[in-house]
């Protein structure tokens, strides 16, 4: 993860020429999707406590910059094995901690960072400034879904402890944000590129696949966005808004 990410103020264009917004875009859109962790909810602030506490553990092997170091390169190798989420983050964590102790660290402290994984699943769902008021003002114009990853039980359970769900025509959870999983789910929704519009907070899953496809999107960026996260600025078109409470205005409803 990442502690630094851009802040912004009121409604930025961030490359090239004026995207199509307000209400020209909100009259071709058919369906707007919601990523779901740090657009709708608090998430990655959970991480890095976490993080804290696992450099913490491994400070009599390791300097915090090098245990962030190591933590991240098992992420990665790992992600083709283990997916996203909370389990393959926990699992991550073990991983770092044996490797990183040389095989040296205590069972009461592999239990810990057990302990910590588990206590991740047990946060309260904490909705994002803006969320409650800006969906039932979307959802009584356009179908709403959700296109979120991570582990499925846990996603489940938070869509169920958010409120949110009687707001989404649809709830896709997938392994992966890829283009070939944003092209299935307009299949399935039975629209157009042209007439999706994603929002969501990482570039890399929630912007750049959509804007390939000939879709709209807009990003809400959040602190402590992960380096996985982290992408070069496209070359397309998209709006950057500084909270979810901006979105209405920059579709042309108020």
């Amino acid at each position: 993860m990442d502690d630094c990410v851009a802040k912004t103020t009121g409604v930025s264009l961030m490359t090239g020429s004026s995207p199509v917004m307000g209400k020209a875009l909100l009259d071709t859109i058919d369906v707007i999707g919601f990523d779901a962790d740090d657009t709708l909810w608090e998430n990655a602030v959970y991480f890095l406590a976490v993080e804290k506490a696992f450099c913490t553990v491994m400070a009599p092997y390791l300097t915090s910059e090098s245990v962030r170091s190591l933590l991240y390169k098992v992420e990665e190798r790992n992600m083709p094995w283990y997916g996203y989420g909370v389990m393959a983050y926990t699992l991550s964590l073990v991983e770092a901690a044996i490797e990183g102790s040389n095989g040296q660290i205590p069972a009461a402290d592999i239990h810990r960072l057990l302990e910590l994984g588990r206590g991740m699943l047990q946060q309260p769902v904490a909705l994002l400034p803006g969320v409650l008021t800006v969906l039932p003002q979307v959802a009584a114009m356009k179908r709403l879904v959700v296109v979120t990853k991570g582990d499925l039980l846990d996603q489940e359970r938070k869509l169920k402890a958010s409120g949110l769900l009687p707001y989404f025509h649809h709830i896709e959870i997938v392994t992966e944000k890829k283009v070939s999983n944003y092209r299935r789910l307009l299949e399935t929704l039975s629209i157009r590129p042209e007439a999706f519009l994603m929002v969501g907070n990482s570039l890399r899953s929630d912007i750049l696949p959509v804007l390939s496809l000939g879709g709209h999107a807009i990003h809400i960026p959040q602190p402590g966005v992960w380096a996985h996260e982290q992408a070069d600025i496209p070359a397309s078109d998209y709006v950057t808004l500084a909270s979810m409470a901006d979105l209405p205005a920059t579709l042309g409803m108020e």
